[in-house]
């Protein structure tokens, strides 16, 4: 069976295992002060560094969680890299060894790998997964182009005879106008020169990155291995041009949160949600007539079920789980119109019991993140089999 045609695609992300997000893992940057990986490791002493995300890297995922991955259903994981994951980068250190663990370990698992490029010099995106808050010129800098291209170049190699590599992604989340003029990060570059000349990345540049990449991948890898592009946020925007450039065995990713909605609208409730779930399915739906679509990041996370669990008393637990299964239940059935989906993400780090300085509380706001949280609470059904 070939996963996303004959079988959907059941994943996880593995976000913040070897690309870091300050939100994830708010503990590992209380001594450096920073707020995203580029200045934790500018500003650390290099050897402490390197000891702080050994430390990190060897506990945030194991083989023990590859094994309760493939014992929850799932049939695979995306795993994120840093541009400087081979450790040719001065001050960051690399983590190419993990990537091999990680690859061993889902070959003794039965679980498939996708290998996703999160981030690239200069940040695609300025947002805080992109490793630079603020900053969004890696497109205007041609030497840093060929670098993310030789990046995935070196990669392909390095894998394309390993039977758990599913496939490789070429980039994640190149910004489009409005993800870029609208999110929070625009604007909050802690280095106002180093951000001067920010901008999204055109549609234009990005086709022509994707070509290129393409070309490149290809002859190296094997025929059923999957080469996946994001949509840049323009899922309907892409038509037939991927079959129009003669791609063999190519995916579009694209990634759904209701947070995002959340961001705009302020109401909050359920038939908000389930129109917002549909409209998406009917976009993906048309994608998917011109290639295979992912939906590479989606989660329950909503702020309906705080808000009404806030108010429920002893009946908390119980309206968390009804909302959180309710939104479950309507976006799994949305995403069965194309290749499949993996939820963001497998594992937080946080006290559960802390409060944040916006007064949110961490075991409210953020555990629908966490997926093993949302197994433990079976706010996706039974906890024991992914759909």
């Amino acid at each position: 069976m070939t996963l996303g045609v004959d079988e959907p695609i059941r994943g996880v992300n593995l976000g913040n295992w070897l690309v870091l997000e300050k939100w994830m893992s708010p503990g590992l940057f209380t001594e450096c002060g920073e707020d995203d990986e580029i200045w934790m490791h500018r500003s650390m002493d290099p050897q402490r560094l390197k000891v702080k995300l050994k430390q990190h890297r060897d506990k945030y995922i194991r083989f023990e969680d590859f094994e309760a991955i493939a014992e929850h259903g799932y049939n695979l994981v995306r795993l994120p890299v840093p541009y400087f994951v081979f450790g040719d980068v001065e001050e960051h250190p690399g983590c190419i060894a993990y990537v091999d663990d990680a690859l061993r370990w889902a070959n003794k698992t039965g679980l498939k790998v996708l290998l996703d490029l999160h981030t690239v010099p200069r940040s695609q995106n300025g947002f805080d997964n992109g490793g630079l808050i603020g900053v969004c010129k890696w497109h205007k800098d041609p030497e840093a182009v060929e670098y993310a291209l030789d990046v995935l170049t070196r990669l392909s190699r390095r894998y394309r005879d390993d039977e758990a590599l599913y496939g490789i992604e070429v980039l994640n989340e190149p910004a489009d106008w409005r993800a870029y003029a609208t999110s929070p990060s625009t604007g909050q570059a802690k280095n106002k020169d180093e951000a001067e000349g920010s901008g999204y990345i055109p549609m234009g540049f990005l086709k022509d990155f994707y070509r290129r990449a393409y070309q490149m991948l290809r002859p190296i890898l094997r025929d059923e291995t999957v080469i996946v592009f994001h949509d840049g946020f323009r899922l309907r925007f892409w038509g037939n041009w991927f079959s129009r450039q003669a791609m063999r065995n190519v995916m579009l990713d694209t990634h759904v949160y209701i947070h995002t909605l959340e961001q705009f609208l302020p109401l909050r409730n359920m038939l908000v949600y389930k129109w917002y779930i549909a409209y998406n399915k009917r976009m993906i739906a048309r994608a998917a007539r011109h290639i295979p679509v992912v939906v590479g990041e989606w989660n329950i996370v909503n702020d309906l079920a705080d808000r009404k669990a806030d108010g429920a008393g002893k009946d908390e637990g119980r309206v968390r789980r009804d909302i959180y299964r309710q939104i479950a239940r309507f976006e799994l059935s949305a995403w069965e119109v194309c290749a499949g989906h993996i939820y963001w993400s497998y594992r937080l780090k946080r006290n559960w019991r802390e409060v944040d300085p916006d007064g949110h509380g961490g075991s409210e706001d953020f555990e629908a993140w966490d997926l093993t949280r949302v197994w433990a609470h079976r706010w996706m059904g039974d906890g024991k089999r992914g759909r």
